[in-house]
């Protein structure tokens, strides 16, 4: 009987091709540390979410004109959407191999490595800590801490979403639905950009999809002190609701699920900030003077 659902094919595990599900595990990654919805993503690449959920469970084939538009809507290339970019070369399969099976802080310290040898030179031997960028999600206290920090520190205080709406000449709602989540991400390192160069001494709220762009952190890594404020999902919507934003509950049930999700897959990213600054069950006040404390100790380093 034809299926006439939009629900996705049911097919048992054994029957399906172990890249397909590979693949679909890809997509869904990438979706989640981007923070974009399957209706989003749906959306961006113009393919039915029935479709694009069919390829995240590795059910039926997909043609490569879909996952280029897929690609496209991710602003990644088609490799690292369906393989390892580093088979791309020979320099790139060697040097994979000496980085392979090393630890995460061996990791760490061959990008800043990398970072040192090839990065922009105006950023040798610069004080990051002129330039201190606050990350991770909504409702962490970038914007509170941040303002309540800067004026601590006699340091202008900005917001990169305002930076992205000045540069783009329109709100961030607008940005995402005339131009799409690629755009977006586009103005956004434009804005950072801008924003390194307008103000040499700032402290920096970010939004919290900046991890997703790998080119916008590598900037970000190499200009400011980085600080991941930490909390938990359930203080991240409180919060967030307490502030009279009903936006993460409208329409969406899973709200909490999704949230969960987003963190999750983020985590690894906001964790290689210089500082992990911890804002559970802390009063706003002993969480600026631990940070400013903080700040003001690796000043004198």
């Amino acid at each position: 009987m034809k299926n006439t659902t939009s629900e996705p094919l049911a097919t048992s595990d054994s029957e399906l091709d172990p890249f397909l599900l590979a693949l679909g595990d890809r997509v869904r990654q990438l979706r989640a540390v981007r923070g974009m919805t399957r209706k989003e993503l749906a959306q961006a690449a113009m393919v039915s979410e029935r479709h694009l959920a069919n390829l995240e469970l590795g059910v039926g084939n997909v043609s490569i004109q879909v996952l280029r538009q897929i690609a496209n809507a991710f602003n990644c290339a088609l490799a690292e959407l369906v393989g390892d970019i580093t088979t791309s070369s020979p320099e790139w399969l060697l040097i994979r191999e000496i980085l392979s099976g090393r630890s995460e802080a061996e990791l760490q310290h061959a990008r800043v490595v990398l970072a040192q040898e090839f990065g922009d030179s105006q950023t040798k031997g610069r004080n990051r800590m002129r330039q201190i960028a606050l990350i991770g999600l909504r409702g962490a206290g970038k914007s509170t801490l941040g303002r309540a920090l800067a004026e601590l520190l006699g340091y202008a205080f900005v917001e990169l979403s305002a930076e992205i709406e000045r540069v783009a000449g329109c709100g961030i709602l607008e940005i995402h639905s005339l131009y799409g989540p690629t755009a977006y991400r586009r103005y956004e390192k434009r804005a950072l950009e801008e924003a390194l160069q307008l103000y040499p001494e700032m402290v920096l709220a970010t939004p919290g999809g900046i991890v997703s762009e790998p080119a916008t952190m590598n900037l970000l890594w190499d200009h400011c002190y980085t600080v991941w404020l930490k909390a938990t999902p359930e203080e991240h919507m409180q919060r967030v609701l307490a502030q009279g934003d009903f936006r993460p509950m409208a329409g969406n049930k899973e709200a909490m699920a999704d949230l969960k999700q987003i963190l999750s897959s983020r985590q690894a990213y906001y964790a290689k900030a210089d500082w992990v600054c911890s804002t559970s069950e802390v009063s706003f006040e002993d969480c600026l003077r631990l940070l400013a404390t903080h700040v003001r100790e690796q000043m004198r380093n």
